[in-house]
């Protein structure tokens, strides 16, 4: 009896872990789509394209405060290529960043001559846009050995 009390309470634990991660993995990162690379992007100075890209916290800049506020910051995805990220605070938090930390994202990509601009990195609440995300890995951080994460 005791056996059967057991599993059925790690069934239910189960099952309610699982309705968990189904109501809140629309906010997590997907696993990467064929889109094209920045780096690609960059080469073929291509603009409008949804990307992925991941790299280490250059710079943080002072928040863009012409019409729409945004946090910008400046990641090194490659040796020879950073990008701007602009990462609007009127439809996202701001991302608690400091220089060296590394980050993913997702959103869109515009070029420039200087590496370009990653935009439309949160939820487009109108559902018209790609939903981006900013995934931050703190320099320093570890939680019981495993490094810590935040999701924007």
């Amino acid at each position: 009896m005791i056996l059967i009390r057991s599993i059925l309470a790690t069934a239910a634990a189960a099952a309610v872990v699982a309705a968990v991660y189904r109501l809140t993995s629309r906010n997590r990162p997907q696993a990467p789509r064929a889109v094209p690379p920045v780096l690609d992007a960059f080469r073929q100075h291509r603009s409008g394209l949804e990307v992925e890209a991941a790299g280490r916290v250059e710079r943080v800049l002072s928040d863009d405060r012409k019409g729409t506020p945004h946090e910008r910051f400046i990641v090194r995805i490659a040796d020879s290529v950073t990008v701007l990220v602009a990462h609007n605070l009127d439809l996202a938090p701001r991302v608690p960043l400091a220089p060296g930390d590394s980050v993913e994202l997702r959103g869109e990509y515009e070029w420039s001559e200087r590496g370009g601009t990653i935009h439309w990195t949160h939820d487009d609440p109108a559902g018209r846009h790609e939903t981006g995300w900013i995934h931050q890995i703190p320099l320093n951080a570890t939680s019981e050995g495993h490094r810590a994460t935040n999701l924007y």
